[in-house]
């Protein structure tokens, strides 16, 4: 049975209007494309991501990073309670194929930082500009398209 790939959508907890627009819209395109959607479970982004997948039928997991699985958005269909609290990042970046950054914070920021040791492929939509050797894209469309293709060429070379 072929798996599914899987995008990680991060970005702020508490991101303003615009990004989490873009975000939902991210959810939407990673549904569209068969891909299972994987974030932080919480607020913000994590949450927009996730409706804008679910909305289109996609699935969705949320990496928590406490015990409590209640914790989750309520567009998170499959929540994984840690207890590891912000260590969750590593676990959210090492369990995706491509990783999609929205603005964020520190914790996005590890995120990034995850994904480059890792050797993910990650992609910018509107966001870290500071941040050199990330891919970019200027849509949640190209992102996503982007971000599958990478994944798709990432795991031919066995990463």
């Amino acid at each position: 049975m072929k798996r599914q790939q899987v995008v990680a959508v991060i970005g702020a907890g508490d991101a303003p209007a615009a990004v989490r627009r873009l975000a939902f819209a991210l959810g939407r395109e990673i549904a569209r494309n068969g891909a299972v959607l994987l974030n932080g479970g919480r607020t913000g982004v994590m949450e927009s991501a996730a409706a804008g997948a679910r909305k289109l039928g996609g699935h969705t997991i949320g990496i928590l990073p406490g015990y409590d699985r209640r914790a989750a958005n309520r567009h998170i269909e499959f929540a994984i309670a840690t207890g590891i609290g912000e260590a969750r990042n590593a676990v959210i970046v090492a369990s995706a194929d491509a990783i999609i950054a929205l603005a964020g914070e520190g914790g996005t920021l590890a995120e990034i930082g995850f994904a480059k040791k890792f050797g993910k492929p990650i992609v910018a939509l509107d966001s870290w500009p500071e941040i050199d050797g990330l891919n970019r894209a200027d849509t949640p469309a190209d992102a996503v398209a982007l971000a599958l293709k990478l994944a798709k060429s990432n795991s031919r070379r066995g990463n």
